[in-house]
């Protein structure tokens, strides 16, 4: 079997190429270690959104619509509030909605760490100390080591994210995924015939701001779309469907995660997460680019405002010292 790890050279940045039997990846430490390709070439399957005609730049200023970033902290906080056990913080609402959206770990140029190769496996490892010499750190000053592992085997990309609290004050941790999937994802697929299954418990009401009004709602005909796989996650507008994580079947057996299927060939890409993941939140931009998010949370939006038990809202804090690794596969199947 082909195995190769390499770093090469993207417009003058540079970027981690992986490669493991069919598939092959590349790791954009400049960009936040967003996944910025990653493709089956023996199924004609190219996963994520992706322009090669991009310099850096632009894609660091539209991180989050590209490839599979991973954001700290998730989603939205009601106008830029951060309450913690210990603390109050107050970030800048770059959210037209009037909030704080997205946080700032996806944006910053990230270390490497490790490019190797095993008998079976592609690595890649990349981090980023969060300190003082951050430009955020006046507004958040709680210092924390971001650490990525990229492991590409014939199987799929397997992926561990792991945030460990440097400062001596709590940290609140939530993370996310703001993956963006291509549809279609086939030379000669139609959006049309894409389909989207996402394992969905509770809907969650939100305000006109995009916060949770700590309400749910019964299922719709159309929530349901998501949980028997036939929603069409592009051409119609899906504008944050928010929705509590349940479990998925792939081949009759438990499945933690959402599944893709492009009906006319019958190809699949599977997306599966670990117990962290308590939400999924859908998101197209308007459904009319030709790509789609179902994003996996750690927490609810907003979670460190809500009222709610941590239970329900998925609030975790790490201590001084602490650690959580987060646990992901992506696979594709026919």
């Amino acid at each position: 079997m082909n195995i190769r790890a390499n770093k090469i050279d993207y417009k003058g940045e540079t970027c981690i190429e992986l490669m493991a039997g069919d598939y092959r990846a590349l790791i954009a430490p400049f960009n936040g270690s967003n996944i910025m390709k990653m493709e089956n070439t023996a199924m004609d399957i190219d996963i994520f959104r992706n322009d090669p005609s991009l310099s850096p730049e632009e894609l660091k200023a539209s991180a989050e619509v590209y490839g599979m970033p991973t954001l700290y902290l998730p989603n939205r906080l009601s106008h830029g509030n951060l309450k913690t056990s210990d603390a109050f913080y107050h970030f800048p609402c770059n959210d037209p909605l009037g909030n704080h959206i997205h946080g700032f770990l996806h944006k910053r140029n990230h270390n490497i760490d490790e490019v190797t190769v095993t008998e079976n496996a592609a690595v890649a490892k990349t981090s980023y100390l969060y300190d003082e010499n951050d430009e955020f750190f006046e507004l958040y000053p709680v210092s924390f080591k971001a650490e990525y592992t990229f492991t590409l085997t014939s199987e799929g990309m397997n992926y561990e994210f792991t945030l460990t609290n440097l400062s001596q004050h709590q940290m609140p941790y939530g993370v996310c995924n703001h993956t963006a999937f291509k549809g279609s994802f086939t030379t000669d697929g139609q959006g049309a015939n894409v389909r989207l299954q996402v394992p969905i418990v509770d809907k969650w009401e939100l305000n006109e701001s995009c916060i949770p009004t700590e309400k749910t709602l019964p299922l719709t005909n159309y929530d349901m779309m998501y949980k028997n796989g036939t929603m069409v996650p592009v051409l119609q507008d899906i504008d944050n469907d928010l929705y509590s994580a349940g479990i998925n079947e792939l081949n009759g057996q438990p499945f933690n995660g959402v599944i893709i299927t492009d009906l006319a060939s019958g190809k699949k890409i599977c997306y599966e997460v670990d117990d962290t993941i308590k939400y999924w939140i859908i998101w197209n931009d308007h459904g009319d680019k030709g790509y789609f998010c179902p994003e996996p949370m750690s927490w609810n939006i907003d979670a460190p405002n809500l009222s709610g038990d941590p239970s329900v809202t998925g609030y975790v804090e790490l201590a001084p010292g602490e650690s959580k690794t987060l646990r992901e596969r992506i696979f594709t199947i026919s």
